[in-house]
């Protein structure tokens, strides 16, 4: 029996948060999207870029619990970002790229906290990452939606995102799909 949750972080650039947990087992959907900031009515990627909005790019996950845990979910987040640098990821820069975790109930405050503080001994420099309850999520363009999978030859995607998933291909092998 399925045990579905979900769950939604901000680590810089949607399009590689959203590959990193593509390949994850026990992960059922990824949306990328729009949450944590000010603006009225529903956000769009040009507004979200102009960094006026105070939303961060985020992706949310729906997974199965019985599968993958939130734990582990939260350790590969912060080891496949830069969760050290404020409002920056590599030439990223914005508080729209952000590194944020945006908890949906009191358990995942308090698993989340965990995994911060354990964390912290992971890097030279300290985290910066962001812990805030989920308040609105709105889902980005449809283009927007599965872009690595879609245009894995753009520059950006080699350059960026295909080190990215080295990277966790690497660390965390046990908890790929097949």
């Amino acid at each position: 029996m399925n045990n579905i949750e979900v769950a939604t972080f901000g680590g810089g650039c949607f399009w590689c948060v959203e590959a990193v947990f593509q390949e994850l087992r026990g992960i059922e959907n990824v949306v990328s999207g729009y949450t944590g900031g000010q603006a009225p009515g529903v956000p769009t990627y040009r507004e979200i870029c102009s960094g006026l909005t105070g939303h961060a790019e985020v992706v949310q996950i729906s997974f199965d619990a019985s599968i993958i845990s939130y734990y582990d979910i939260l350790t590969v987040f912060m080891t496949s970002h830069d969760p050290t640098t404020l409002n920056r990821q590599g030439a990223d820069v914005g508080t729209q790229y952000r590194s944020v975790i945006y908890y949906h109930n009191d358990s995942q405050q308090k698993i989340a906290k965990q995994v911060l503080q354990e964390m912290d001994s992971y890097y030279d420099t300290p985290i910066v990452t962001e812990l805030s309850a989920l308040e609105k999520f709105h889902p980005a363009e449809d283009y927007h939606q599965n872009y690595y999978k879609n245009n894995s030859e753009q520059g950006y995607c080699s350059a960026v995102i295909t080190p990215k998933l080295a990277k966790l291909r690497k660390i965390h092998a046990d908890k790929l799909k097949k």
